[in-house]
C-alpha cells in the first residue's frame, strides 16, 4: 500500500531525533510539508536538511522551542502556519521518560512532566483543532508509551501523564469524529531512540549499545528492540487517508511487551 501526503501539512513535537525525526522524514518521503519543533537547534537544523533531502520540492520547517511553555507553544504554531498554513496532521511527540519511586516525585516533577507531556498536547490540539474542523479533515496522533495501560512500580510521574494523555485521545476522537478529526494514541515500548543512547551512555557495565541493545531485546517476546522507522510506518498509516475508520484507538508498539491491548 502506498500512503501519499500530498497537499498535507504535518506539525511534530519532540522532531529533531528518534522517533519524531524518523515520522518527519518519512512524512516527507510521503509528500507532506512538515514543520518540527524541538529545543536542539543543531539537531533541528540536521532534522531540516534531512527533510530537503527526503523530498526536495517540499517545504519544511524547524522551530527551536520549549512546548513546556504556552507562549512558546503560541509562537511555534503562529510561526508555522504562517509558512506552511493551516496544520493538517498534528504529531504530539514531545517528551522524556522521567520515573522514580512515588515518595522521591516533588510537585516540580509532577508541573514539569504534565506541562511537558500533556498540557502541550492539550495546547496544540487547541490551537489546530479550528483548522481542521473548518476543512472537514485533521489527523491528530499522540506518542504515549505502555505505561499508560500498564504501569509498574516506580513509573510515576510519566506513566500518570502518559494515562491523562490516553484519556485525552480517547475523549477528543468522540468529540471531533464528526468533524473528519481522527484522534489515535501510540504506545511505545523499548524502540532504540535517543533516549535510549542517554541510558546507555551512562550504562555502568561498559557494554558497546548493540549489546546494551541486544540485552534488552532479550526481554521482549518478539526478541528484539523495535526502531524508529518501524514507529514511523504505524504513525504514517495513522496520518493518511488509509486509516480513514480508525479513530480513538490506542495502540501498542512494543513487539508484543504489554500485558494489555
Amino acid at each position: 500500500m502506498e500512503i501519499n501526503l500530498s497537499g498535507r501539512r504535518a506539525l511534530i513535537t519532540g522532531g529533531s531525533r528518534g522517533l519524531g525525526r524518523a515520522m518527519a522524514e518519512s512524512f516527507a518521503g510521503a509528500g507532506a510539508d512538515v514543520a518540527v519543533i524541538a529545543r536542539d537547534t543543531e539537531a533541528l537544523e540536521d532534522t531540516r536538511v534531512a527533510l530537503q533531502e527526503a523530498r526536495s520540492s517540499g517545504k519544511y520547517l524547524a522551530i527551536s522551542a520549549d512546548v513546556s511553555d504556552v507562549n512558546e507553544i503560541t509562537r511555534a504554531h503562529e510561526e508555522v502556519t504562517a509558512f506552511l498554513g493551516p496544520v493538517d496532521i498534528l504529531v504530539n511527540n514531545a517528551g522524556t521518560s522521567n520515573a522514580k519511586p512515588f515518595l522521591e516525585v516533588s510537585l516540580q516533577d509532577w508541573l514539569d512532566d504534565f506541562n511537558l507531556k500533556f498540557f502541550s498536547a492539550a495546547q496544540l490540539c487547541r490551537l489546530c483543532i479550528p483548522d481542521m474542523r473548518d476543512q472537514n479533515w485533521g489527523r491528530i496522533i499522540n506518542t504515549l508509551n505502555s505505561a499508560a495501560k500498564a504501569p509498574s512500580a516506580a513509573s510515576c510521574p510519566t506513566s500518570v501523564a502518559r494515562a491523562a494523555g490516553m484519556a485525552m485521545t480517547k475523549a477528543l476522537a468522540s468529540e471531533f469524529a464528526s468533524d473528519g478529526i481522527l484522534v489515535n494514541a501510540l504506545n511505545t515500548g523499548f524502540l532504540v531512540s535517543h533516549q535510549w543512547v542517554q541510558r546507555w551512555e551512562n550504562d555502568p557495565a561498559g557494554r558497546t549499545f548493540q549489546e546494551f541493545v541486544d540485552e534488552i531485546g532479550r526481554r521482549i517476546p518478539i526478541g528484539r528492540m523495535g526502531d524508529a522507522q518501524e514507529f514511523a510506518n504505524l504513525a504514517l498509516f495513522l496520518a493518511s487517508d488509509a486509516a480513514s475508520y480508525l479513530t480513538g484507538a490506542s495502540i501498542n508498539i512494543d513487539g508484543g511487551l504489554t500485558p494489555v491491548v
